[in-house]
């Protein structure tokens, strides 16, 4: 089978299964920016990757270079991995005898009501949606409108994988943030957008004993004014920091003792969070989209309800009263990604996807 795949940015997972599925012997090739943080990585590993730049959802140039390798190496499968990728691969793809696999990284912002659905995902020519989590595949199953469903065996979900080995940095010391190193920090990293609940979370600190060193750090662009309004007027404004966005942020939270994600809606499968459990910390998930696929509640983290900053409080104090437990927890929560969310499982997977489009060809 001959694979052409289209990204805008292609992240380590990503990445890893592009070396991962040519390393088994299938002829694979890339179109992504050159700026794409793993470009190198993938050239370096025998992937063939040629530069291409999507600078919209109609982009002619594009859509002309996509046409060229479908064309000149006989590509059997286009799979699309963005929605400028899947617009404009889709309009390459005109009158072609080629299976189009496109993939979903979050829910939400696709309706039968929206013509740009129709030009993606909702396309006809769409043979499979790879979805990132369990969550991704059931917000598509519940999409009806009259007559219109999309069946159940055009949707398939596909973990995101990951390998411990890619986190072994070494945790930053929290000093230079004015925290001291006795006390207990909860990490969230991210940014800042109005379904990511940092408001809640922020909430969530006055709800926690004002004598306990317990400190919350936010990691990422989250320079946002009601934000800052809100944290200037909290009472444990002295124990929340606004770090920024850091290249080093895995690091930065592998110094905390706990992660939070406090999201209201629509999240897909959170690498954040994915990042903070290969490093031990355990998290605290509010049950929404697929963070709650990522862990054992009470075993490997904690599921709370979304938009209730008392049950965040509540999950912080008893990992911060329980040491022993947190310890646990968070080994619990590295078992959790070596042996569930491992990369090795993502290019079977996604193999077995390829191969099931192709067995169903005509």
């Amino acid at each position: 089978m001959r694979i052409l795949c289209v990204t805008g940015h292609s992240d380590r997972p990503e990445a890893e299964t592009f070396i991962g599925l040519k390393r088994l012997g299938i002829d694979i090739q890339v179109l992504c920016p050159t700026s794409a943080q793993h470009y190198r990585r993938m050239l370096d590993n025998g992937v063939p990757v040629s530069p291409l730049q999507l600078k919209s959802r109609i982009d002619f140039k594009a859509i002309a270079a996509i046409r060229r390798h479908l064309q000149d190496e006989k590509i059997d499968i286009l799979h699309l991995f963005n929605n400028r990728a899947v617009s404009n691969g889709i309009l390459a793809a005109n009158k072609m005898a080629v299976k189009i696999i496109v993939y979903r990284g979050t829910m939400g912002n696709v309706s039968y009501w929206d013509p740009g659905s129709w030009m993606t995902y909702l396309h006809p020519r769409v043979d499979r949606i790879i979805c990132v989590s369990e969550a991704v595949r059931g917000f598509f199953l519940q999409m009806r409108w009259l007559w219109l469903r999309i069946p159940p065996t055009k949707l398939v979900t596909v973990y995101k994988g990951h390998d411990l080995s890619w986190y072994r940095e070494t945790p930053l010391r929290l000093s230079s943030l004015g925290i001291s190193a006795d006390a207990f920090t909860v990490g969230c990293t991210g940014r800042y957008r109005p379904h990511k609940g940092l408001e809640v979370l922020v909430a969530a600190m006055s709800h926690l004993p004002r004598h306990l060193p317990i400190h919350l750090v936010l990691i990422g662009n989250m320079d946002a004014r009601p934000l800052r309004k809100l944290i200037a007027r909290s009472p444990a404004k002295d124990r929340i920091h606004l770090a920024g966005y850091r290249k080093d942020a895995p690091a930065l939270q592998a110094a905390c003792q706990a992660t939070v994600l406090p999201a209201l809606r629509r999240e897909g499968l959170p690498k954040v969070v994915i990042e903070a459990m290969a490093y031990g910390v355990p998290p605290i998930v509010t049950n929404v989209g697929g963070s709650p696929e990522l862990i054992e509640d009470g075993v490997s983290g904690l599921v709370i309800p979304p938009g209730n900053p008392e049950a965040i409080a509540q999950a912080v104090m008893s990992l911060y009263e329980d040491p022993k437990r947190r310890e646990t927890m968070g080994h619990e929560a590295r078992v959790r990604i070596r042996d569930h969310f491992q990369i090795e499982q993502t290019i079977h997977r996604t193999l077995a996807v390829y191969q099931d489009v192709l067995d169903k060809m005509p």
